[in-house]
């Protein structure tokens, strides 16, 4: 059985990926990243000129142990966009040089613009 800490930090994660269309789960924060490959996740994503939301997993060691189980992706950076599992640096940026991240991203935040 798992224990409630392993549970809560799930809910944690499922409830932050449905509030947040576009949520990149990185190692540090976009102005200051960690690593090189959350950097260039982060410029990649702000290319795409819209407002998204991040988790610093330095900061939150109990998501940056339980994600990964929960995602069935074991590294960082995670992009989320409408509560699906991009992928990681290389998918991120491999989508923004094919000119698919920028439609995806422009779309996600058109419709939380409509909600709103």
């Amino acid at each position: 059985m798992e224990n409630t800490e392993t549970q809560d930090t799930v809910e944690k994660i499922k409830q932050q990926i449905a509030e947040n269309p576009i949520l990149l789960y990185m190692k540090g924060s976009p102005k200051l990243p960690s690593c090189g490959f959350s950097a260039q996740a982060v410029q990649a994503l702000m290319s795409c000129g819209e407002q998204f939301a991040y988790v610093d997993i330095l900061q939150n060691p109990d998501i940056r142990a339980e994600l990964p189980k929960y995602a069935n992706w074991p590294t960082f950076p995670q992009l989320w966009v409408d509560g699906e599992l991009v992928g990681g640096c290389d998918i991120i940026i491999e989508m923004f040089q094919q000119n698919e991240l920028q439609p995806l991203i422009k779309e996600s935040a058109a419709k939380t613009k409509s909600a709103e």
